[in-house]
């Protein structure tokens, strides 16, 4: 087996694998290779199969993460922490209440790839926008906005197969966004951050009973 690119870098500079070690490699046919590692660089690894097992780590429910344009630090984190959890895609929303501006996609396609790597994923989400509302809300599926204090859990609530979850930055919604999206969803009652609602919701939302 051979990995080159950014895969290769990734591995011998941030997991600092050694020739002789056994790592874990996931083939998108669904199986979960075990590699011994035979030669390593950042540019190129190579290695032979030891064994293999069948993986299926994908969910059944496919969830799009709409997180609003969040200060880079706490955005970060939310596309690292629900791509481990199991998102299938991001769209990055540019709400009225979002402080941060502009796109990084070849960064937040980074950090989403690597944590994919790192979960042992077979498909890498994408990521989309910054885009407005109004926009992210027409072209996803079944979007439900998560609301500080809405009378309905998501903790239980059926969702449909495919579904948006949209958060919102830590100054909230407006009423105007508010009012965009008929569907609202809570987390019960304590003030969470932003990016902690996201992880929470994403995990809920994959685990919730179908409609």
């Amino acid at each position: 087996m051979v990995i080159e690119g950014a895969d290769a870098r990734h591995l011998a500079r941030s997991l600092r694998a050694r020739p002789g070690e056994e790592i874990e490699v996931v083939d998108p046919d669904g199986w979960m290779l075990s590699v011994r590692l035979e030669l390593v660089s950042d540019s190129r690894i190579e290695g032979t199969v030891a064994s293999e097992r069948e993986h299926a780590p994908e969910p059944s429910r496919h969830v799009v993460v709409a997180i609003a344009h969040l200060p880079s630090t706490a955005l970060e984190l939310v596309l690292s922490r629900c791509t481990e959890v199991g998102a299938s895609a991001f769209h990055i929303v540019q709400a009225h209440r979002s402080v941060a501006r502009g796109a990084r996609q070849e960064r937040w396609r980074t950090i989403i790839r690597e944590a994919a790597m790192l979960a042992g994923r077979i498909r890498v989400p994408i990521v989309a926008g910054p885009s407005p509302l109004a926009e992210v809300v027409a072209e996803r599926p079944n979007p439900v906005m998560l609301v500080r204090g809405a009378p309905a859990p998501l903790a239980g609530m059926p969702l449909p197969r495919e579904v948006t979850l949209l958060i919102g930055p830590e100054g909230g919604w407006t009423d105007k966004e508010l009012a965009m999206v008929p569907e609202h969803a809570g987390l019960g009652p304590r003030n969470l951050r932003a990016d902690t609602a996201a992880i929470v919701a994403t995990a809920l939302a994959l685990n919730a009973p179908g409609e």
